[in-house]
Parts: C-alpha cells; structure tokens; sequence
C-alpha cells in the first residue's frame, strides 16, 4: 500500500513543480535552442531533471521510512552524485571522459557499499563465481554501459521518458510481485516522477530532462536491473516469475538504448570518428527521415521495447545460451532492415529533387509562367558610377 501512496505522491509533487521549473528555467535562458544536432524548432527548457528528481526525494522522504531499506541509503547517494554530474553538464558541457570518471565515484558506492554488483555468471559461457575484483570489475562496466546508453536515446520529446516507464514498470511489479519491497518501492517512486514529466515532454514538449533527469534514470535503471539479475538468479526454480536466462533478461529490459549505443558507436569507429563524437545517427534519426513524426517514432520504438520484453516473458524458462543470441538476432535483423528501408527513402527522395547546381530543361508551362518584359528596359538609363 505504501508503495503506491509514495508512487501517488511523486507523481502529483511532479505534476505541481513542472509549471514552476518551466517557468524559472524559461526566465533564466536555461533553455535548449534549436540548430546543430537540435531537432526541435523552438527554444525549450532543459534540466527536467530537477522537477522529477525533487519529486521522487519528497515521496521517498514520506514513505520510505516504512521499509527496511538496508544498504539503500549508499544506493540514494549514489544517485544523487550522478543526479550533480548531470546537472554540472547542462550547466556547463562535460568531455566524456571527465562525465565517466565522475560516475565512477558513484558506480563505487553502488557495487562497494550497497554490494549490488554480479556475482556469479550462473554457468553463462561455463563461468560460475567470480573472483571478487573481476565482479567489481564486470559490474562498473555493467553500470557505466547501461546508465550511459540511456543517456545517449534521449533526443526526441517523450522517447526517453516512455522507454523509462516500460522497465519501471516492469521492475516495480516484479519486486514486488517476489517481496523486495525497497526496491519496488524505488522503481514505482521513479514511475510516478518519470509520468508526471511525460505529460510536459510528450510533443510538443514544454520542457526536455537534460542530462540533470536521463543519467539520474539511467544510472537508477542499470542499478535496479543489476538487482534484478542477482536477485532473479537467486529464486528457487520452481518459482513461476524466475527467469532462466539470466543475463538475456536484464538485456532484454534495456534491449533499445543498448543496441541504439552499440550502433552509433560502430557507424562512428567505421567512419574514422571516436565513439563519442555526436551527430545524428541514432535510429530515432533515422526513423524521423522516414517521414515518421515525434509522436509516431516514440510510439513505434516503445512498441518494439514492450516486444521484447514479451519475448522475454515467452522464453523465460530457456537458458542464456539459447535466449541470448535469438535475442541479439532479433534486435540486428530489425536493426539492418531499418537502415534498408531508411536508406531505400531517402534516395527515392533525393531523386525527386533537382541536384545543387543542375540547370534542368524548362517544360512549356513553367516557360509560360516566366514572362520577362524586355521593352521597359530598352530605353532606361544606365547609372556607369
């Protein structure tokens, strides 16, 4: 019960602090203009972020007195140090690499303190326990991946936010669907903030999360996910909401923001770029070059996360080794055949439209709307000066 009072709370403190947010960051210039890689025409607040995160804080503050929250509290400062980092990289734009080292001090609390971290492979490529160093090790890497593939999605109004309230949900359920309330109540308190700020970022959006709002949400989902792996693998195998394919599950949750990485960081090797180099190469790119709108893409790329994620719900009693490369098949085969029909329109478009520089045949009835009266300037006076 209290779990959903404080996703209630959220939500309404969110519903309440957005107007207020906009209209201080819109007073301040804080605001993202359009031009360069911007998509959208109109100058529009950032740092989202804040309204939502603040949000979550004062619903947690009320409610999370009620569960025992164990290591939590490492968790929660963890969150709020990359809460900060993204918040200085609105402010003022952060190299990547200054952006990972930040998160890392958060990253150590996480797999150090709160020991959320994985463990042991669970016989997944023949490995079983790993060695203490080596989870350390794997579960930073699991973490900087997941948190900053979510980042990388958040360019379109809604996208995002949406593609958040689908692994929300489902990891809200799912704990507390097995009776680990702390962090079901960390997932539905993040829900109820992340749909209050979808009502102000479904186009036209009022205002975008910055990264102040998507490394807070990606760093909180990666966390979660990494519990639910650990957690998943630790129920017995008669338990009907255990997923067999341990590591497919957690991928599966996060299946588009880490293949629309993926991809853009090998377009971008491939063109002699560094991977970090932005441009516009992300699939909701693509997908808008289509002639799909704002509303139409985020619809389309949420269906094709919900897809996945039943494949998953299907295949939960297959083992990784079987689960794993039908997904990643899957997510390829999509993928290539985006990019063929991407590439098939825009050249059909192209061909409709004259070339720079290319002088085309006038038709007689684009002749008969060019009409030059020659006779008024016979007589006209030059000016030499």
């Amino acid at each position: 019960m209290y779990i959903f009072l404080s996703f209630f709370t959220a939500f309404v403190a969110g519903i309440l602090l957005f107007p207020v947010l906009i209209k201080v960051l819109s007073k301040y210039n804080f605001s993202e203009v359009p031009g360069g890689r911007k998509i959208h025409t109109s100058v529009i607040p950032s740092m989202g972020g804040i309204a939502f995160s603040l949000a979550i804080a004062i619903a947690l503050t009320i409610w999370s007195w009620q569960f025992s929250l164990e290591n939590s509290h490492f968790l929660f400062g963890a969150i709020f140090i990359v809460f900060l980092v993204g918040l200085k990289d609105d402010f003022v734009e952060l190299k990547a690499f200054q952006k990972i080292i930040s998160q890392l001090v958060a990253v150590i609390l996480v797999i150090g303190l709160s020991d959320i971290r994985i463990k042991d492979l669970h016989g997944f490529l023949g490995v079983g326990e790993l060695n203490l160093y080596v989870s350390y090790a794997f579960s930073a890497f699991v973490l900087l991946a997941l948190t900053n593939s979510f980042n990388l999605i958040d360019g379109l109004d809604g996208l995002a936010g949406t593609v958040a309230i689908i692994i929300f949900s489902f990891l809200g359920f799912w704990f507390y669907a097995q009776g680990f309330e702390s962090y079901a109540l960390i997932a539905f308190t993040f829900l109820g903030g992340v749909l209050a700020f979808l009502f102000y970022n479904w186009h036209p959006a009022k205002i975008f999360m910055g990264d102040t709002g998507s490394l807070t949400l990606g760093f909180t989902m990666a966390a979660l996910i990494i519990a639910f792996i650990e957690t998943n693998a630790a129920l017995p195998d008669t338990n009907f909401w255990r997923f067999t394919p341990v590591f497919t599950a957690g991928i599966a949750l996060m299946i588009f923001p880490l293949y629309d990485m993926a991809r853009v960081f090998a377009r971008r090797i491939m063109r002699g770029q560094g991977p970090m180099t932005p441009d516009k190469s992300h699939v909701h790119h693509f997908l808008l070059r289509m002639g799909l709108k704002h509303n139409e893409v985020t619809l389309v790329l949420a269906a094709i996360q919900i897809g996945f994620v039943l494949i998953l719900l299907i295949m939960k009693d297959m083992p990784d080794h079987i689960a794993l490369p039908v997904i990643s098949i899957l997510a390829l085969g999509l993928g290539f055949r985006l990019d063929q029909v991407t590439v098939k329109y825009v050249k059909k478009k192209v061909a409709k439209e004259p070339r720079i520089l290319e002088i085309r045949k006038l038709s007689d009835v684009q002749k008969k709307k060019i009409k030059l009266e020659n006779n008024p300037f016979k007589n006209a006076g030059m000016n030499l000066n």
